[in-house]
């Protein structure tokens, strides 16, 4: 056997060389890149797709969502709204404006749930920057919102005006609630605190910055304003004052107005924890009236208004009239203007005037301005007839209004509230605070609100002044003259061509305080213009 094998010739065939395996490192080495690579891809859909469609991803994750969450209900995917629509979606149950607008317990703040987001293409970005006073910039941005609405756009957080006679440096957050604002409306416009920052990063979207025209209607945004989105990713309004007119706006349009000014501007806790310090301080005290005494020196010097001023004092005034260029008017006669009814005004014929009307002696008088110009010695003949005349300045203690000095539009927010909750409030001027605090007690369902005749008012002075009309017969002409101006349901006075001798939309904004068109239903002995 041995000697048999070994005559055989052996068969060495090669065997096949081991395949050695790769390394641990090899392979976290091709895992990395690969990953890299993916989240590479990744980022670059994600910037493409939200500058071109910013809803795209939230529909995806709002897909995956409902998919991967057994529970839920299914819902039919979003619809997007179309690009030129001149109509709006009616509004559902979260965006109607209730009739009357009650402060919510906190228990019913705690159970009430955020509206469901509006899903549709974004055709831009808008930013606006207020200008002019507090209520000015209020109404200025419920127009922006309803703008933003119009033309489905990505509003911005406004920014407020620092540059004004008042130089406040408040920003938005300091005076409204940001969370509130942007939660609140997430059912009608998305709103989002700032650009993104990869905008600025790329040159060929640089903003177009305009003011848009004056009382325009939404014709002039969709025809206008929107195809410059198709050039343009970021439009910025540097003006916002009155761009949106007050009549002849489709009545969802006027609703989301309201909507903003009445639910989705709410002031900062530390604002309405101190307001309704100061309210019930005030209320404990007794009934009380606000008066809108708008004579500051900054009204005066623009209004050309100088009844019952030293010369000094008017040529003080005449100074800073000219030293402010957007102030146009520059050389005006006051007698003229005051003739007319265009001055505000003086604390002695605000004195007069609250005498007549039958408001008694010891009732509370709550300054609702700033500093009276001439101070003291122009509020004595007012001080001698209603002793009980109160300030934010005398009631609060000077550590709670450290915080708000040298903010003038955080101040004038104090006020805005003790004059919605007063008893009886009475302006002195028709400036942007009288007629939106006017608005606002409408919507509470038609709170007394006298709003003065100054044409009527000042004739009327004068002859009883110079002893033409008895003290019985100025009264009485007084009050008859305000019969119907005390804040009735009423409808708009509307003038064609001339927006701004008008009503104005946010002293009455009827389609919001009414289940129909027609008010006059509510005129009824118990609405009445009877002075008590």
């Amino acid at each position: 056997m041995d000697a048999r094998s070994e005559g055989l010739p052996l068969r060495c065939d090669k065997l096949p060389a081991p395949v050695l395996p790769r390394t641990r490192l090899q392979v976290w080495f091709i895992r990395i890149c690969s990953s890299i690579l993916l989240w590479t891809c990744l980022v670059q859909l994600v910037a493409v797709g939200e500058l071109w469609h910013p809803q795209l991803l939230n529909g995806l994750s709002n897909q995956l969502s409902r998919f991967t969450n057994s529970q839920s209900k299914e819902v039919p995917p979003p619809i997007s709204a179309p690009i030129m629509s001149r109509q709006l979606q009616p509004p559902n149950e979260t965006a109607s404006i209730p009739r009357r607008l009650h402060a919510p317990t906190e228990s019913a703040t705690l159970r009430r749930h955020l509206p469901p987001p509006r899903i549709y293409r974004s055709n831009g970005y808008l930013k606006v920057s207020c200008n002019g006073g507090l209520n000015q910039m209020r109404a200025a941005i419920c127009d922006m919102v309803t703008v933003a609405r119009l033309l489905n756009l990505t509003l911005v957080v406004p920014e407020l005006d620092k540059t004004s006679f008042w130089a406040d440096p408040s920003n938005f957050n300091d005076i409204f609630s940001v969370a509130h604002f942007i939660s609140s409306l997430r059912d009608e416009v998305r709103i989002i605190k700032r650009l993104p920052k990869r905008l600025s990063r790329i040159a060929a979207y640089k903003p177009l910055v305009m003011p848009p025209v004056s009382w325009s209607s939404e014709k002039y945004y969709l025809e206008q304003i929107l195809p410059l989105f198709s050039k343009y990713k970021v439009i910025h309004f540097n003006k916002t004052d009155t761009r949106l007119a007050n009549n002849g706006l489709p009545v969802n349009l006027q609703k989301i107005r309201c909507r903003v000014n009445f639910q989705a501007l709410k002031f900062t806790p530390q604002i309405e924890a101190l307001g309704h310090k100061l309210i019930q301080i005030i209320q404990e005290r007794g009934t009380f009236v606000a008066l809108h005494l708008r004579y500051e020196m900054d009204m005066l010097a623009f209004s050309g208004c100088t009844q019952g001023c030293t010369d000094e004092e008017a040529e003080e005034l005449k100074r800073m009239r000219y030293a402010y260029p957007w102030w146009r008017e520059k050389e005006i006669v006051s007698s003229e203007r005051r003739s007319q009814g265009l001055c505000p005004l003086t604390p002695e014929e605000a004195a007069l005037v609250l005498q007549a009307l039958g408001i008694p002696k010891e009732t509370q008088i709550y300054i609702a301005s700033g500093e009276i110009y001439g101070s003291r010695r122009r509020l004595a003949a007012l001080r001698a007839v209603f002793p009980r005349i109160v300030k934010k300045e005398m009631l609060l203690d000077p550590k709670d209004l450290q915080q708000f000095q040298n903010h003038s539009s955080q101040m004038a927010a104090l006020d805005f509230m003790v004059s919605v909750a007063s008893d009886l409030f009475i302006p002195t001027y028709d400036g942007n605070m009288a007629k939106l605090v006017e608005g606002h007690r409408r919507y509470l369902g038609f709170k007394k609100s006298i709003l003065l005749d100054r044409k009527k008012l000042v004739e009327l002075v004068d002859l009883h002044q110079n002893g033409t009309v008895s003290w019985d017969e100025f009264a009485i002409s007084v009050q008859l003259a305000h019969e119907k101006r005390m804040g009735q349901p009423a409808h708009r006075r509307v003038i064609l061509d001339k927006p701004k001798e008008e009503d104005y939309f946010y002293a009455n904004p009827q389609e919001c305080l009414c289940d129909g068109t027609d008010c006059f239903g509510l005129l009824i002995p118990g609405n009445s213009s009877v002075i008590q």
